[in-house]
């Protein structure tokens, strides 16, 4: 009796002849160039940023349209010439072989927005003028995506290709090489022209190209929050062909605000109020925030929570009442620290029942009068209005506050979008991941000062390192899986650690100080202590034991976590003393400074690309606005990595050892062979 997993197997490639031709396609694929794969993290809300980041391919798309035609030579004479015929360039210059640096600049354009370029590229344009600038598009692109399409096999091509225009687009792609006529092409562009189709065809060919300069998009966590609209980065993120995740706590506390947790539903809201990030949630997701403004009214109407106002918007986002929306920060910050405190009761585990500092407040006539007691110490209130707090139980909610819970938990269960998209978000992401020789993973490992894994207890066992990663991924998809009306208490409640607890991997401080930045002047108190991890990542010796535990060479390979910002200005690198961990959270976001890391792993080379602000898609469009990053090496292999060389090759060779079983049960006959 053949084996279970080769009887299924046989009914995918049934005879010799379709396994060999499979054994073929995968061993020939162990030889490519691996493909590029393109890492960013701590993108916080800026969609318009990430977009054109991911469209320039992290700045790389530009280099690679000027080598192909700026420089005299062979690739220049074809980029010249117009697949079907002659272009306006033809005509005006006799140097067609080459591209002027505006027509270069409006290619790539056309690339990063084909639908606004072309639109104004054949604004008033007679019929054989239009004809003229498709050719001069497609003639051009061709020969973009003929360099691209070397690193991979016709068959991943093929994929990444729309249906049904694969066998269109190898035509375009190998006319030369087939030597095709001009009325070859001609004819087979004429029909988008007569159709008045060709707008989607130019689409169609900046996808392609885009899809094919980034082999993978990793995102290393913190989509949402600070920046305008975490549901327009999942929309981004989304329409890329490959795509993986790292979860950072954002995510996280986002995740469980999606299955209905108090507290996360509070922060998610309190965040938004504070950045005036309204839209995200009324118009990204439908959650109104009515219900907090009228908490606010009813109870904080006459407060002027000076230090609630919120933070001047930095994208043009109208105001509206500044002294309404403070109210409203300050009401949903209270409910916050209530429910929090709350869920860390019922957590006594967690150790952080320090964390509940509504409990620690003085209101008395004597000597503490106003304060807060943090870590044994007291602390003078910058504000000691707390009109629904019952100091008897500090953290039970109001009647209000109450009503308020209720209407946005019912909001958050009932926003079809939010639910879609957060299920995106699991089913694309993980705690960690390795491509290659990174060893890819939000935030930390959570160790001891002597580098040694400290447990956390998970399904009743205790948890380090690695597989404290594991077993959270395993209690993520079980949430999700079982929906917001059937999920564990207990599983909710561990999507909310991962946003604010010390031993959780994707934050890793000792406190989220969101009470004493509110609250308490002394800036001292504002300080959140990170674990140790981060010390010691300077230490070529400990980086090795992580790499080793998360399946990575630990001579040759490198740690990449976002989480924490580089700070530039204060003389900060990427790149860690032990020359083995890279931090890549670059300050993406304009709240935390405009700048923003890549980090790229290629064929030749691992870099980092260091961006900077970028104006707007119709800056882009009018003034070709780009954004050109600074490139750095952060290594530069002494052989180009291969398929073979990556984690993806002992998958392939996984399967390929399996193949070979099967063509081993034909020839014996233990399993027949079908046509």
């Amino acid at each position: 009796m053949a084996p279970t997993h080769l009887q299924i197997l046989a009914k995918r490639t049934p005879n010799v002849p379709a396994v060999l031709a499979e054994l073929a396609n995968l061993e020939s694929i162990l030889t490519l160039p691996k493909p590029t794969v393109h890492v960013v993290s701590d993108v916080h809300g800026e969609h318009a940023k990430l977009r054109q980041v991911i469209n320039n391919a992290s700045g790389s798309l530009r280099p690679l349209f000027e080598r192909l035609f700026d420089p005299p030579g062979e690739a220049s004479r074809l980029a010249g010439r117009a697949v079907g015929g002659p272009t306006p360039r033809d005509r005006a210059s006799p140097s067609a072989g080459r591209l002027a640096a505006s027509e270069l600049d409006q290619l790539l354009t056309l690339v990063y927005y084909p639908r606004e370029t072309w639109t104004e590229m054949v604004r008033g344009a007679a019929p054989e003028r239009r004809r003229e600038l498709l050719h001069w598009v497609v003639g051009n692109a061709a020969i973009v995506m003929r360099s691209l399409v070397r690193h991979y096999s016709l068959k991943y091509v093929d994929r990444v290709i729309p249906d049904p225009f694969d066998a269109m687009f190898r035509e375009l792609v190998f006319a030369d090489d087939l030597a095709r006529q001009p009325v070859f092409v001609d004819r087979l562009l004429a029909p988008f022209l007569h159709h008045e189709r060709d707008g989607e065809l130019v689409r169609m060919i900046a996808h392609v190209i885009r899809n094919l300069a980034v082999g993978e998009l990793v995102v290393a966590g913190d989509l949402g929050d600070r920046g305008p609209r975490i549901d327009k980065v999942i929309d981004v993120i989304a329409e890329q062909p490959n795509v993986s995740i790292t979860w950072g706590n954002h995510d996280a506390n986002w995740m469980a605000a999606c299955l209905g947790h108090p507290a996360a539903i509070a922060t998610v809201v309190r965040i938004s109020l504070r950045y005036q990030r309204l839209a995200q949630l009324e118009d990204g997701y439908g959650i109104s925030l009515e219900p907090v403004a009228r908490l606010a009214r009813e109870a904080y109407g006459d407060d002027p929570a000076e230090c609630f106002r919120v933070k001047s918007t930095i994208d043009g986002e109208p105001g509206g009442d500044a002294a309404l929306l403070a109210r409203m920060q300050k009401a949903i910050a209270i409910l916050q620290f209530k429910l929090e405190g709350q869920t860390f009761d019922r957590r006594p585990e967690w150790n952080l029942a320090h964390r509940v500092l509504l409990r620690r407040i003085d209101l008395s006539s004597g000597p503490a009068a106003g304060t807060v007691e943090i870590d044994g110490k007291r602390y003078a209130l910058r504000d000691t209005r707390f009109p629904t707090i019952d100091w008897n139980d500090p953290c039970q909610l109001s009647d209000a506050e109450a009503r308020c819970l209720v209407d946005l938990t019912q909001a958050f269960l009932s926003s079809r979008t939010l639910w879609s998209q957060m299920t995106y978000l699991v089913s694309h992401g993980q705690m960690s991941l390795r491509r290659d020789l990174c060893a890819i993973f939000h935030g930390c490992v959570p160790v001891e000062e002597t580098g040694e894994p400290l447990a956390f207890v998970i399904d009743g066992q205790p948890r380090r390192g690695k597989a404290l990663f594991d077993a959270i991924e395993v209690v993520v998809q079980r949430a999700f899986r079982k929906g917001a009306a059937q999920v564990a208490e207990l599983d909710r409640d561990l999507l909310f650690y991962l946003w604010t607890g010390p031993l959780s991997p994707c934050f890793g401080k000792d406190r989220m100080a969101t009470f004493e930045t509110y609250f308490v002047a002394d800036p001292a108190t504002h300080e959140e202590t990170k674990n140790p991890y981060f010390k010691l990542i300077h230490d070529a010796a400990f980086c090795a034991r992580i790499l080793t535990e998360f399946g990575v060479d630990p001579t040759a390979g490198f740690i990449v976590n976002g989480h924490v910002p580089v700070k530039l200005e204060a003389g900060e690198t990427p790149i860690k003393k032990s020359g083995r961990a890279i931090t890549i959270d670059g300050a993406f976001a304009a709240a935390y400074g405009d700048k923003g890391f890549s980090l790229v792993l290629d064929a030749q080379r691992i870099y980092l690309a260091q961006h900077h602000h970028f104006e707007s898609a119709e800056a882009a469009v009018s003034q070709h606005a780009d954004i050109v990053p600074t490139v750095s090496d952060v290594v530069i292999h002494e052989r180009p990595r291969t398929v073979g060389d990556t984690e993806t090759g002992d998958e392939l060779r996984g399967e390929i050892a399996v193949l070979e079983e099967l063509v081993r049960a034909f020839e014996v006959n233990m399993i027949r062979e079908r046509s």
